[in-house]
């Protein structure tokens, strides 16, 4: 008897009560997050153990992910690298640099609203949308 691991149960579980954002900023991960912590007062660190590795074409790649939990509360907030060595964590988002996952406790909109806001006034970034996660192809990407 075989077992199927069911990735879209999974995927769903995940994503439950995560909020996503994409970021357009042409610079490096650890810039980013030291823009971020410095602006916003956050603690982004990279978390080794989180790391994605996924492999394509007997390569392997490896996209970095910082995290930052909230001081009260079970929030925790997720910035995912979306491009290593030519290779896109998301491929059907290759026109963004970074992600931003919100999971763990209920953002309230005006909170969620307002972080945008933040972000949108760092000089390295470009853009920043939200995204559905119902609408990304590859999500199963980001769980870890």
């Amino acid at each position: 008897m075989k077992f199927k691991l069911d990735i879209s149960q999974m995927a769903s579980d995940f994503f439950d009560d995560a909020r996503l954002l994409g970021i357009v900023a042409p610079v490096r991960d650890y810039q980013l997050c030291w823009q971020l912590n410095h602006a916003l007062r956050l603690d982004f660190r990279l978390n080794n153990d989180l790391e994605i590795q996924l492999s394509k074409k007997d390569r392997h790649y490896f996209f970095s992910i910082f995290e930052y939990a909230e001081p009260i509360g079970s929030l925790r907030h997720y910035l995912y690298n979306n491009q290593f060595d030519g290779e896109y964590l998301l491929p059907e988002l290759k026109h963004l640099d970074f992600l931003w996952l919100a999971k763990g406790d209920e953002v309230a909109e005006p909170e969620w609203t307002s972080l945008q806001q933040e972000i949108r006034r760092l000089a390295s970034v470009q853009m920043v949308m939200e995204l559905s996660t119902a609408a990304i192809r590859n999500k199963q990407h980001l769980i870890f």
